[in-house]
């Protein structure tokens, strides 16, 4: 895909597309966007996914915690009453993307179960009441791990290259770029944040004058699902307290979260700098192992059971766990099944 192209005199526009009114379930938001804005080709349609969700009924009577539980897959930290999580769609969000904000007191709103496929057919069906070729961008609010504030991020997308990347090319010193991917989706969902607001009543946004974004009639692109993060390569699968406690529960289902296993030379080097002079760990064909020092009485087979468990909980952090296959003195480690 070319660069972000704008309009010929570089300005974009936000729209805000207002006098929606309250949206339940089986209304026909194509239909109500539409007579409340004008798009032209090569706009984009930023719509908030509460509204998304409210026409597809997903509006639960229920108490928060119990729709909170019924959509986590993964917990990611859990400080108090605060709970990120990794949900059903793969999102990493505060209480699984559960909404109680802006519904009748009671009740919550879920997020659409499949994002982009929502944005698809809201974007077809944009298309057959106008003839325009929009993109469509379903928005909804996130906070970002290392900074305060919450913004806007795209959690489905259609008609839409929800990427640029900048690999390979080179900037005005000659330098190549090997890490510039900038997540336009998101980009385009905090710009429509801007004007719908959080109490203005205003769902959804048009962005024009990026028409070079927006992919031809029929090819909605590779949707915002491409946005989420593998687990396998995911750096930050847990907050820093539950990782240790993952990591010293040291149970072989749990190793979701800790990403792919570190090279056999990386886990070496991680146990040596634990074991110290206490401890001789190599690498073998397919395992590491380490010698456990010699138990010759109470006090030191304490010592050696208190390294054993520190080394356990060390190798499973980097996605390695306990082989069955091990030798007296001996502890052997292999990468963990999931992740390999």
């Amino acid at each position: 895909m070319s660069g972000p192209t704008t309009s010929p005199d570089g300005a974009l526009t936000v729209i805000p597309v207002r006098g929606i009114g309250e949206v339940v379930a089986g209304d026909d938001l194509a239909g109500t966007l539409c007579a409340a804005v004008e798009v032209r080709n090569g706009d984009v349609l930023v719509v908030t996914s509460k509204a998304v969700s409210k026409a597809e009924g997903l509006v639960r009577r229920t108490d928060k915690a119990s729709a909170v539980a019924a959509e986590t897959d993964r917990v990611v930290a859990r400080r108090g009453g605060t709970a990120i999580v990794r949900n059903r769609q793969g999102l990493v969000m505060a209480s699984a993307g559960v909404d109680t904000s802006n519904t009748e007191p009671g009740t919550v709103v879920l997020l659409p179960r499949d994002p982009d496929a929502s944005a698809r057919r809201l974007r077809e069906a944009v298309s057959a009441l106008t003839g325009r070729n929009v993109a469509v961008v379903v928005s909804d609010t996130s906070g970002r791990t290392w900074r305060n504030g919450q913004v806007d991020i795209a959690i489905g997308a259609a008609g839409l290259g929800v990427v640029h990347d900048y690999v390979g090319r080179v900037d005005g010193y000659g330098n190549p770029l090997a890490v510039s991917v900038a997540a336009v989706a998101d980009e385009l969902a905090s710009a429509g944040d801007l004007v719908k607001r959080k109490l203005a009543g205003c769902p959804a946004a048009v962005v024009r004058g990026l028409a070079a974004l927006v992919l031809s009639p029929g090819d909605h692109g590779p949707g915002a699902r491409t946005l989420v993060r593998a687990e396998p390569d995911d750096m930050f699968g847990y907050g820093a307290r539950d990782a240790v406690a993952h990591a010293l529960r040291a149970s072989p289902e749990d190793l979701r979260g800790f990403g792919r296993a570190c090279t056999a030379d990386e886990l070496v080097k991680a146990l040596g700098e634990v074991a110290g002079d206490e401890s001789a760990v190599l690498a073998g064909r397919s395992a590491v192992e380490a010698a456990l020092p010699r138990a010759s009485d109470v006090r030191s087979a304490r010592l050696a059971g208190r390294l054993e468990a520190r080394l356990t909980a060390l190798a499973f952090a980097c996605g390695w766990v306990r082989d069955p296959a091990e030798t007296e003195g001996t502890i052997r480690f292999r990468p963990g099944g999931a992740l390999e």
